[in-house]
């Protein structure tokens, strides 16, 4: 029987199913609906009445006062995820079958969305042929990684300025655990928010988002929030992402100028790899390191955790015929 496409745009309608990828989960889909500026919608791929893979994207909005047509971003984290085990064996079906959903993405996305983008692909190769048919390019990334499975500490990899900068933060009155009550998911959104808008300036989600993911994710044991405080205010913290084998850190960031001495940022960092060490996962990624020919701080400053970049990919399509024709013959 042919592939049967369904999109589901209301979380209550999506049913429960057996996939393990947090970045299309049910979950994640009922956080993005539940925050503001985010328009979530799930793409389930069945064949003969089963479930054989999903696909979450989100469109945002990311600038009020411009156009909503020049200012919706539909991302979408990794290629999907096969629910049929058969499609783990047959890399050709697996690939059809995300065609599909990439053709039907795309034709849904575009009514809405000036870009359209796919990132942190675990196979940078995978729907090679099927990104180009829908009028995809390619564009070279970098990712970090740190391998967890083959040490017995997670300082082993530490560059020693690494070392002693947690050893001063800890020593110097900085505090690092577990956020729990919602005063403190709140203090810590709003404090990372100013980090983001003053530093990092890349789209950082509403505090709703956090808080939902207190209550879908965290209890779920799918995602952890980490602050760093000192003398009871909340200076740094990060958020932890954990699908399958793999820890992703989201987000991260300190108050390192008013707080130099406490090293938030690096403490914030530190804890997260150290609690996804001890709960067995095999690696730590950081999402959102930066293009390979672009200096990067932030990627700078985690590779001094011991982590290695490797070469990767993002794909990209645009509205604007015409500029997407350009930008498809300037990266293929």
């Amino acid at each position: 029987m042919p592939l049967k496409l369904t999109t589901y745009y209301k979380g209550k309608d999506i049913p429960d199913l057996s996939g393990k990828n947090t970045f299309h989960s049910k979950e994640l889909f009922q956080i993005y609906e539940a925050t503001p500026g985010y328009t979530p919608l799930l793409i389930v791929a069945t064949e003969d009445g089963k479930p054989v893979a999903r696909l979450l994207a989100a469109i945002r909005k990311a600038k009020r006062w411009l156009p909503s047509s020049l200012v919706k971003h539909c991302v979408v984290y990794s290629e999907g995820e096969a629910l049929d085990e058969t499609l783990y064996t047959n890399k050709e079906k697996a690939e059809e079958v995300f065609g599909e959903m990439l053709e039907h993405l795309t034709q849904e996305a575009s009514r809405t969305c000036f870009l359209i983008e796919f990132r942190n692909l675990n196979n940078s190769m995978f729907g090679y042929k099927f990104f180009r048919s829908n009028n995809y390019f390619p564009v070279n990334w970098l990712r970090v990684r740190n391998s967890l499975h083959s040490m017995k500490k997670t300082e082993d990899r530490f560059s020693p300025s690494r070392i002693r900068q947690i050893k001063k933060g800890l020593n110097n009155g900085a505090i690092v655990e577990e956020a729990h009550t919602a005063e403190e998911i709140r203090d810590f959104s709003r404090m990372l928010h100013k980090v983001y808008s003053s530093r990092i300036r890349r789209y950082f989600p509403a505090n709703d988002f956090f808080r939902h993911m207190n209550s879908m994710l965290i209890k779920g044991k799918q995602a952890k929030i980490f602050i760093v405080k000192y003398k009871e205010k909340i200076i740094g913290g990060s958020v932890c992402i954990y699908s399958g084998d793999s820890a992703f850190l989201w987000f991260s960031g300190g108050m390192r100028k008013t707080y130099a001495l406490q090293y938030p940022g690096v403490l914030a960092v530190w804890k997260a790899l150290e609690d996804a060490h001890e709960r067995g996962f095999r690696h730590m990624e950081f999402m959102d390191v930066g293009l390979p020919f672009r200096k990067h701080g932030y990627r700078d400053f985690v590779l001094r955790f011991g982590g290695k970049q490797s070469s990767t990919r993002r794909w990209f399509r645009v509205s604007w015929t015409w500029l997407n024709k350009l930008l498809v013959k300037f990266y293929v």
